[in-house]
């Protein structure tokens, strides 16, 4: 189930719609997993943007200052400290069933990607709340998570109090 018509109605015009997949199979080829389709087709139509003055999402062919992959590559570091894994319900990196880091909010929260366990499982989304050990994983798509975000669900990062008019986004300076 697509579900970018609907992110697309909630959040607004797509004004990034980037075609060319270099920068992504680059970073695919460095990680050695592709990211989900839903993820791709979200990030590729915005860009890097932050949502509801909340959420970064960044694209892997951005500029140096919201860089996915740059971003991903220091996360990935930052997580692996010792003291940093009871903070997560699994290790991170692009193994099945490790988590690869895509997000982040202004709140402190750090968003990843739950690598699936084999071939035909689903990604999953977990979130980490930063100022605390707690993390919630929602056995749902990326798209499925940032539309229940955009509808003001609760799912760790809510939007309801940042988008009392709806949802709304700026691209990254």
């Amino acid at each position: 189930m697509t579900t970018f018509p609907e992110i697309a109605a909630l959040l607004g015009e797509p004004r990034f719609n980037w075609s060319d997949p270099a920068p992504w199979t680059e970073l695919e080829q460095e990680l050695g997993v592709e990211l989900p389709a839903d993820f791709r087709e979200i990030t590729d139509a915005y860009g890097s943007i932050e949502i509801n003055e909340q959420l970064y999402l960044q694209h892997p062919a951005s500029h140096l200052l919201h860089s996915l992959g740059r971003d991903v590559r220091d996360d990935l570091v930052f997580w692996r400290e010792a003291d940093m894994a009871e903070f997560l319900p699994g290790p991170v990196g692009s193994a099945p069933g490790e988590l690869i880091p895509v997000a982040s909010a202004t709140t402190g929260e750090a968003v990843f990607l739950r690598v699936p366990d084999g071939p035909s499982a689903p990604w999953r989304v977990v979130v980490q709340e930063f100022d605390s050990p707690a993390w919630t994983l929602y056995e749902m798509t990326f798209g499925e998570w940032l539309l229940a975000y955009l509808k003001g669900r609760d799912v760790t990062l809510c939007s309801r109090n940042r988008a009392p008019d709806g949802p709304f986004y700026a691209f990254l300076p």
